[in-house]
């Protein structure tokens, strides 16, 4: 499933990194400077073009979503993007993990219930083991010491617990990791944008408005991207975590109704 998912975010990076095959050539453009009428102020911003409008008429958002990848130095912005990808292909695959270990805990916990109650314990390790997911599995560990004392039935449920949630949150690290890498991409290609800028400016010997401002680009879009990418990642990190969460919670009730289960199960043998 990771290497799924990650042959299909990385062939997805690879379309978006790519420059267009061809471009249409620019128009020449008339350097005579002709003196304009002034204008009225109002009439001025009402020509102004719409931003969304030039959107639209240059290809659309992924368009100029490219445009700005390209323009913010290539190499840096390469980084930051599968940054992205990778931290996307960790997300997905924890997300699909855990919403297929999601169940009706408590139906399950009643089905178990009536089968230990009719003394069918084959019964209830069969529903377990047919059962997806840490809460079924937690059930048949304690179902297989049943005939034991309660104090080692606890104890092997508690163990086996830790064990599911360490499978739960595996790949977690990999995600934080990624969050603080790609604002701290963001951040160097800023450095290295005022670095460029600064050796321009002392090539040319004079400060130019053009060579800071082409510096400032470069820096100033690596470092909008680095966030973006750290938040989006963040986002769904956090919607792991909750997923997780409730998950535990689960394993702790139905722990504690097993234990309850099992408790009834091993007095009324005795009685009997």
């Amino acid at each position: 499933m990771k290497k799924i998912l990650l042959a299909m975010m990385l062939t997805g990076f690879m379309a978006f990194i790519t420059p267009t095959a061809a471009q249409q050539p620019a128009a020449p453009q008339d350097t005579t400077i002709e003196a304009a009428a002034p204008q009225d102020t109002a009439t001025v911003i009402d020509e102004l073009p719409d931003p969304m409008e030039m959107v639209d008429a240059e290809g659309g958002f992924h368009k100029l979503l490219k445009t700005k990848f390209i323009e913010g130095s290539a190499g840096f912005m390469s980084l930051v993007a599968l940054a992205l990808v990778l931290g996307l292909a960790f997300c997905i695959e924890r997300i699909i993990y855990l919403t297929l270990a999601e169940v009706n805990a408590k139906q399950l916990m009643k089905d178990i219930d009536q089968r230990v109650a009719e003394g069918d314990i084959e019964g209830a390790k069969t529903l377990c083991r047919n059962t997806r997911g840490p809460v079924a599995s937690i059930c048949y560990q304690g179902l297989m010491h049943i005939d034991e004392p309660i104090d080692n039935i606890e104890r092997s449920v508690m163990n086996y617990g830790a064990v599911q949630t360490g499978n739960m949150e595996k790949g977690c690290s990999w995600i934080k990791l990624f969050i603080a890498i790609a604002p701290s991409l963001g951040f160097l290609g800023t450095v290295i944008g005022m670095v460029m800028a600064f050796d321009q400016i002392q090539m040319a010997g004079d400060i130019s408005p053009t060579i800071v401002a082409s510096g400032m680009k470069v820096a100033l879009i690596t470092t909008i991207f680095g966030i973006i990418v750290a938040l989006v990642l963040q986002l769904f990190y956090n919607y792991i975590l909750s997923k997780i969460e409730h998950l535990t919670s689960q394993m702790e009730e139905s722990a504690i109704t097993l234990l309850d289960t099992v408790t009834k199960y091993q007095l009324n043998k005795q009685k009997g």
